[in-house]
């Protein structure tokens, strides 16, 4: 008996771990690479002999019998963020994997790094404040360019938007409206930045800008009262959400001791997860890149199916603001869901926890499958 049980268990071991295996080998490796465009003109005028634009990916593209990409997935991150937010387990782990919404065996997952972020030509690359100033039209016009001439990808079967990349996906909608099927713009507004979100931003700014360290943009070690200011006025609107802090931190003691780590620890896993440190200019850069913003009066231009998400406990873009439901209206093909409060919420960055509304992301597929 003992060793009928023994060569028992030996089997279910060796079938577990093939099986592991079996599922690791078909995970998609990950892919980087860098596309440079040669004088790449920008919406202010200025022009740039060089402008790269760092990438990774998953998955490798699908053709129909027209030669028409069906499977490539874009998704565009946050501010001051890069692609590689998105290879987080909580994300990844979530959507790309065997059998999940985006399986990366299926799917051709694309997450560029946008201008100014991460392995994409940035400020700190040399050109401090003389980097052209660039906008979001500019991040879409260079995206494009990525996709269609650096990977060969002639459409896109998904855009997702994540904060920043939310305000972009609009934009993406309006300039391309028949290069993807469907859009999923997730935590911001398709209107005009203006309010406390505005004056949130300018806070921003001003922060870094004030610190006699900054020296115009030329400093030669990071202007560190200042971006101390700026990582706190990021904790208190983009990760805070006050139902799931109040449980996390129910003593005045774990919420001090939380509020003493967390600017050395932000600063160091911001770096282990993005590569790249954060810098004064590049942060600068990236919050000035909304001046301009205001995807609402061509809204109707969108020809995707669009299913946009934001949260109910969202500092930057509350919804008492009824703007969102006012909007969606404009869209051809939209809808709009408000993720409601409760302790397993993350505010603003509800985005990038696939397991919060996935459910919505199915939905998407199945509405715009050809």
């Amino acid at each position: 008996m003992s060793r009928w049980l023994g060569q028992i268990l030996f089997a279910l071991v060796t079938i577990l771990i093939f099986a592991g295996v079996s599922a690791q080998a078909q995970q998609p490796e990950t892919k980087s690479g860098d596309f440079v465009i040669h004088n790449f003109k920008f919406k202010s005028g200025e022009t740039m002999a060089e402008l790269k634009l760092h990438y990774t990916t998953m998955g490798q593209p699908a053709r129909d019998a027209q030669g028409l990409v069906t499977n490539a997935v874009m998704i565009l991150h946050s501010t001051g963020d890069s692609g590689r937010q998105f290879l987080a387990p909580r994300y990844a782990g979530v959507l790309f994997g065997p059998g999940q919404l985006l399986d990366a065996n299926r799917y051709f997952i694309i997450l560029p790094d946008s201008i100014g972020a991460g392995g994409s030509s940035k400020p700190s690359d040399g050109l401090h404040m003389k980097f052209p100033k660039y906008n979001f039209d500019d991040m879409v016009a260079s995206e494009y360019r990525l996709t269609t001439e650096g990977l060969g990808v002639n459409h896109l079967r998904l855009i997702i938007g994540t904060s920043m990349g939310c305000m972009i996906s609009w934009v993406w909608g309006e300039t391309y409206p028949d290069f993807m099927d469907a859009l999923m713009p997730m935590a911001c507004l398709p209107v005009e930045i203006v309010g406390r979100n505005r004056i949130y931003r300018l806070m921003q700014m001003e922060v870094i800008r004030s610190d006699p360290e900054w020296k115009g943009g030329e400093y030669t070690v990071e202007p560190s009262a200042g971006m101390r200011m700026f990582i706190y006025l990021r904790l208190l609107a983009a990760g805070m959400p006050p139902l799931l802090m109040q449980k996390q931190f129910p003593t005045a003691e774990a919420t001090d001791n939380y509020f003493e780590t967390f600017v050395s620890g932000y600063l160091e896993n911001y770096y282990k997860t993005y590569l790249t440190p954060l810098d004064a200019n590049n942060e600068l850069y990236q919050v000035d890149a909304s001046r301009d913003y205001n995807p609402s009066p061509l809204l109707g231009k969108i020809e995707a199916q669009v299913m946009f998400v934001n949260s109910a406990d969202d500092f930057i873009d509350p919804p008492e603001l009824g703007i969102a439901e006012r909007e969606i209206k404009k869209v051809k093909n939209g809808r709009f869901v408000l993720l409601p409060i409760t302790d397993q919420m993350h505010g603003h960055t509800s985005h990038s926890w696939p397991e919060l509304w996935k459910q919505y992301l199915d939905e998407l597929l199945k509405a715009s499958a050809r």
